[in-house]
């Protein structure tokens, strides 16, 4: 491997690993003030939050609060509309984390020695790609970071994350928004 190549994964690991970091320091100081940002934006306020959803998709921080907030702020069509399209950024956006990972840390090599025969696990599998973002707070992550690493075909990556997306989108903007409403009345 040539020292071009060795630097560009050493920093892209690096910065895998470092921007989270920084980005939890950053929203967990202000992730209240962020909630409350969000609706005094006016007409930006659903692209803010679909943006806000893929950054902290480098982050552990979970998006289900947001989108909980965007069904409680837009309503539950445009709640459910801004949450999907957020939430299937940040799909992409993690499983190409998990693909520069794997490409600078060699993973193809290295999964044959996993413990427990976890590198024969079907990652690949439309029922893991589907079901295990429903695992909450954490799933989502977990499997776009996986499926990245496996180098899951993209195609069949994408369709299932914005179908489990969507309906995980429907039910979390859906209770936002019925949250508000019952509270307010």
């Amino acid at each position: 491997m040539s020292v071009y190549k060795k630097t560009l994964n050493t920093l892209l690991v690096l910065a895998t690993f470092c921007l989270p970091i920084f980005l939890i320091i950053y929203f967990a100081k202000d992730l209240r003030n962020i909630e409350q940002y969000i609706p005094t934006t006016g007409i930006l306020a659903p692209l803010i939050s679909i943006l806000l959803m893929g950054i902290l998709s480098a982050t552990p921080i979970p998006t289900d609060p947001i989108v909980i907030l965007n069904g409680a702020i837009f309503g539950p069509f445009i709640g459910i509309l801004v949450s999907w399209m957020g939430n299937n950024l940040a799909a992409i956006i993690e499983y190409f984390i998990g693909r520069f990972l794997g490409v600078a840390t060699n993973f193809d090599k290295k999964k044959k020695k996993l413990p427990f025969g976890l590198g024969k696990f079907p990652v690949d599998s439309v029922w893991f790609l589907f079901f295990g973002r429903f695992i909450p707070q954490f799933g989502g992550k977990l499997v776009s970071v996986v499926a990245g690493l496996s180098h899951v075909k993209f195609s069949r990556y994408l369709w299932t994350a914005f179908l489990s997306n969507l309906l995980g989108s429907i039910l979390l903007a859906y209770g936002g928004y019925f949250l508000l409403f019952v509270s307010s009345h």
